[in-house]
């Protein structure tokens, strides 16, 4: 378990180098409720972004973008809801973006990818 959550924290902070290299600014990291998180909450010239992050070591067990099922999706939009309803923010619209990262066995990174707006709420 200890070697997951240190995994995921690294795929954290590479998400962050890649947002900050695409010119957006991180507002928060791990913002956390009893009812839901966010990984990263961004800030893209005013639009307020909810980034997923998934990543994986290897390929034995699929891509990590593929692991962001209908239930994570309904997840992510509930804490951002809450996000919203909880914290000030001027951004005009949102939308929802997922980084997945792979991590080569030896713990190098092989693969960055962001997906922009990569799902809708259904309303």
């Amino acid at each position: 378990m200890r070697a997951r959550l240190a995994t995921g924290k690294r795929a954290e902070d590479v998400a962050v180098q890649h947002l900050l290299a695409s010119g957006l600014s991180v507002v928060h990291r791990n913002w956390r409720r009893p009812e839901g998180e966010i990984d990263i909450v961004a800030d893209d010239r005013g639009t307020c972004v909810f980034v997923e992050v998934r990543s994986r070591t290897g390929s034995d067990q699929g891509h990590p973008l593929e692991s962001v099922t209908g239930r994570k999706r309904t997840q992510i939009i509930r804490s951002a809801r809450l996000f919203l309803d909880q914290e000030p923010t001027r951004a005009s619209e949102y939308r929802f973006d997922v980084v997945g990262v792979v991590f080569a066995d030896d713990g190098t990174v092989t693969e960055c990818v962001h997906v922009r707006d990569a799902f809708q709420t259904d309303g």
